[in-house]
């Protein structure tokens, strides 16, 4: 098909953020707005004086987590520059006014993430990853509706004034009001972004690699297939053009359907928006904002391209593979000066940007030159290597009684018998394994119809099949993957307490009380203070626990400390309805501890089961505010403990909304940078437990929870790379 089209070309980089650059929100002539998992939305201003660069103008601050979805309103009397509207990891919406950088407004409603905003008149709708869109009118929530029964990634408004949403279970629908008109389905993965196309329909883009331009009426009228990963995002012009982002790094441009450009990035593409002139924004996993042009008068200069093309280069290499194996991690040519073990070894080194594969000539004791190593034309769909060797599948096999996990290689050409005999002779094992084992091979490449030869013979039997006359004990979990720290079972509490350092600062407190002629009378009688001591010298003997007990006086005691002190003096245990008190902004350090302290140990009794499911929402809510970003390390620990209790709970309970909102506090807490190791450690395992148990792995990896796993697999700490890779594999 020929189609005129010009190639676009860099023009600049808007470069600030510290992170992710995760959306972008073009604001009329006014500039350009962009999120951030760095937690900042950033607005930056046209600079026509600088060959139209975009230099940065304002930074939005407020969010806690990751920022992703933005809308912008036009000026107004009350916004003389237009305002911007922010959605985060933090369930938050924020309402920005660009003159001044001020935040205007907090709308809140959203128990899990917000995905999507689009402007409806005066209104504005969300969505969000509990399921639901929430409209708000002056700052205030109006109407809130169901509107899928899974996470809803996009929100958009069409001319016709009707809303349309994206949603992690593969469909779209069309809504007047808050009824659903049409749904349309087709896509076989999650649909993550959404577009109009102006006279024509509706723009999808998918986690399938597909991006969808429907009829309104629900018909599919182009299909566009090329990118090789997630599609996370889609955009139109009036030219007819569109462009999208994937996570195979690239930006294309597609025109009557096909794909007339591929826009190369140093990493993953989350965003991508046209400017009305046509040039192209996009947002990039290295952080950087670029902008590209077909305008030749608007091309960055030499030195900026050189340094684009190097950075490029440089990401490139670092993602490269050989034979399954990354270019970068590939010894040099220096690594031939060691001689080879046996003839017709073969080794593979890097030279420049290949990877060339030698043998080793034992006659001539030398390194014999095969040829440059090359990879399949699907870089996304890599075999697995074993060895040095390609193989179409390497399962890992847990044979049991504590030996270590196994690698058993197959290509599909083999006959399962032969690979089967072949591995239990390399590895030693008895060949009363062989049936299980080949079973095993056919169960997990989907041959579940293998018809053996009828000519093979079995060298052992003789017949055309082996059949064992007895199969030993099983396999212990052959097909099971092997998980270091999850799933979690079982509560974790705080068993110590010191309880004259409590006692003491009561004594403190009560002191004050006394001074006080307005505080004098709820202050503690010396009888109080001998029945405090008689009750911690209880505590103090946990020898007997099992047969000591409070009488009703003591009880009523604390009563009257948790009911009448002030809330600076709350220092000892705290239940359900004091939660509120404890957190109450601002959140005193002290009763924050005591209070999560306290709660976590509930988890320990069954009696307390109800009450925790009951008033769970209200619970994670109030400590997520106060806790999630808390710099104190006992307070990290404590909260971090908390969920995980909560994640172990729920999966028990079957309760998919409370693992949905666990799951969001989890990884809202996981972002944080200076969170100490243990409490990370025991943050991963909840995100994990809840992945591989629970109900919520899909909306998990619709959170990114694999850039979490990355993360956490190059941490230094054993502990958190282990259950960084546990996450991997479950994601996977």
């Amino acid at each position: 098909m020929d189609i005129d089209f010009k190639e676009y070309k860099l023009r600049c980089q808007l470069q600030g953020h510290e992170d992710d650059a995760r959306g972008i929100c073009v604001c009329g002539n006014s500039g350009i707005a962009t999120s951030s998992r760095d937690r900042t939305v950033r607005f930056w201003k046209l600079d026509e004086s600088q060959k139209g660069v975009y230099t940065l103008s304002k930074i939005f601050l407020g969010h806690t987590s990751f920022v992703g979805p933005l809308a912008w309103f036009p000026p107004t009397d009350e916004f003389p520059e237009g305002g911007i509207v922010s959605g985060g990891m933090d369930t938050l919406v924020f309402v920005w006014n660009i003159a001044t950088g001020e935040k205007v407004q907090l709308l809140k409603g959203h128990k899990l993430q917000v995905t999507g905003l689009a402007l409806d008149g005066s209104d504005l709708v969300s969505a969000s990853v509990d399921c639901t869109l929430r409209r708000w009118r002056a700052g205030q929530q109006v109407e809130v509706w169901e509107a899928h029964k899974a996470a809803i990634q996009a929100v958009i408004r069409l001319p016709s004034g009707e809303l349309v949403t994206g949603s992690s279970d593969m469909t779209l629908k069309l809504w007047t009001g808050k009824s659903c008109s049409r749904t349309f389905q087709g896509h076989t993965d999650t649909v993550r972004g959404l577009a109009v196309m102006p006279d024509v329909g509706i723009l999808s883009a998918s986690h399938d690699g597909s991006v969808r331009l429907w009829a309104i009426s629900g018909e599919v009228l182009i299909e566009m297939v090329g990118h090789s990963s997630i599609v996370y995002s889609v955009d139109s012009h009036v030219s007819g053009l569109i462009v999208t982002g994937s996570e195979d790094c690239t930006a294309k441009v597609w025109k009557d359907g096909v794909c007339v450009q591929s826009i190369e990035h140093p990493g993953c593409v989350w965003d991508a928006k046209f400017l009305e002139n046509a040039d192209i924004v996009t947002a990039c996993s290295d952080g950087v904002v670029r902008i590209w042009t077909i305008a030749d008068d608007k091309v960055a200069g030499a030195t900026v391209l050189n340094a684009f093309a190097s950075q490029l280069s440089q990401y490139k290499i670092s993602r490269k593979r050989v034979g399954g194996l990354k270019l970068d991690e590939l010894p040099g040519v220096e690594a031939l000066k060691v001689p080879g073990t046996s003839d017709g070894q073969t080794k593979v080194v890097r030279e420049g940007d290949n990877g060339v594969a030698y043998a080793w000539n034992m006659k001539e004791v030398k390194w014999d030159k095969i040829g440059e190593v090359v990879d399949g034309p699907n870089d996304d769909l890599k075999r697995p290597v074993l060895n040095g060797t390609q193989y179409d599948y390497v399962f890992d096999v847990d044979i049991g009684d504590g030996e270590p996990i196994r690698k058993l290689p197959y290509n599909r050409s083999e006959n399962p018998y032969d690979a089967a005999d072949r591995w239990l002779l390399n590895e030693n094992l008895p060949f009363s394994y062989r049936q299980q084992i080949v079973e095993f091979i056919l169960q997990n490449t989907g041959q579940n119809h293998f018809t053996p030869d009828p000519l093979y013979r079995d060298p052992y039997t003789g017949s055309s099949a082996y059949v064992p006359a007895a199969l030993p004990r099983q396999l212990s979990e052959v097909s099971k993957p092997s998980y270091k720290h999850i799933p979690k079972k079982g509560m974790l509490t705080f068993d110590t307490a010191q309880f004259d350092g409590i006692l003491k600062k009561i004594s403190e407190f009560n002191s004050t009380l006394i001074s006080d002629s307005e505080q004098r009378h709820i202050s503690l009688s010396e009888s109080d203070f001998s029945r405090l001591n008689a009750m911690v010298k209880i505590l103090k003997d946990t020898s007997h626990y099992h047969s000591s007990r409070f009488s009703d006086i003591d009880t009523g005691l604390l009563w009257k400390l948790l009911k009448t002190w002030p809330v600076p003096m709350l220092f000892p245990d705290v239940i359900i309805n004091l939660i509120r008190k404890m957190t109450a902004n601002p959140p005193l350090p002290a009763n924050q501890l005591i209070a999560l302290r306290a709660l976590t140990n509930l988890f320990k009794s069954s009696f307390y089961t109800e009450l925790l499911l009951k008033y769970r929402s209200e619970v994670l809510d109030a400590f997520s505010i106060c806790c999630s970003s808390s710099s104190n390390k006992n307070i990290q620990l404590s909260y971090a403990t908390l969920l995980l209790n909560y994640a172990v709970l729920l999966i028990e309970n079957k309760d998919e909304e409370g693992q949905s909102q666990v799951l969001s506090a989890a990884l809202e807490m996981a972002e944080e940078e200076t969170i100490d190791s243990d409490s990370r450690f025991r943050i991963l395992v909840a995100i994990g437990s809840l992945m591989l148990e629970g109900v919520v792995r899909r909306v998990a990896l619709d959170l990114d929870v694999l850039s979490i796993a990355i993360a956490a697999k190059s941490s230094r700490d054993p502990k958190i790379a282990e259950v960084g890779a546990d996450i991997e594999l479950v994601a996977k």
